[in-house]
């Protein structure tokens, strides 16, 4: 992978711009296939504040990272970091995805490049599931149910839209409705 490195208010030095796409060939190690896209790295300082930013455009996602330090090798090293955090996410959904459907096949045709999974990636574990009845109501209703509860959202079905609603309490104090787009 290529990489960009511009300097904001910095000079890139050889060696700067070497550590930059020493740390950030780590990332090739997630992938089967060479990345043939080129990726943008920003490096500024502003008042001894080193601002690290890495974009890497991808078929179907957009890898980016920012991070700010004092030292600037420092920045550099929590950037990578961040941006590998992002990749195994990523694939951790792919390949989720991948079970999910059965059709490995079909799908690495329309990813590309294909990433490559380690088996001691994260997983998301669901501990409980509940089932109830929705009462037909209406927003007011919802809210006075929410709070009788002590939950900072409630479920319920809308007896205006006849769909089922969400209403949360906000962190200014309010109230908020999610409701389904048709």
């Amino acid at each position: 992978m290529k990489f960009t490195v511009r300097g904001d208010h910095l000079e890139i030095t050889a060696a700067l711009r070497e550590y930059v796409e020493k740390k950030l060939s780590r990332l090739e190690k997630y992938f089967e296939a060479p990345l043939n896209s080129e990726g943008f790295v920003t490096l500024s300082v502003v008042k001894n504040i080193h601002t690290v930013e890495v974009t890497i455009p991808l078929q179907g996602v957009l890898l980016r990272a920012e991070n700010k330090d004092q030292d600037m090798y420092a920045a550099i090293d929590l950037v990578v970091d961040k941006l590998e955090r992002q990749v195994r996410k990523h694939k951790t959904k792919m390949n989720r995805k991948i079970r999910l459907e059965g059709n490995k096949r079909e799908l690495s045709k329309l990813e590309s490049p294909v990433l490559t999974m380690d088996e001691e990636e994260e997983d998301y574990e669901l501990v409980r599931t509940k089932r109830f009845t929705l009462k037909p109501m209406d927003i007011d209703e919802a809210i006075l149910q929410m709070n009788m509860v002590g939950h900072d959202f409630f479920v319920f079905s809308n007896m205006d839209t006849e769909q089922v609603n969400v209403v949360y309490k906000r962190d200014d104090g309010r109230y908020g409705l999610i409701e389904p787009a048709i």
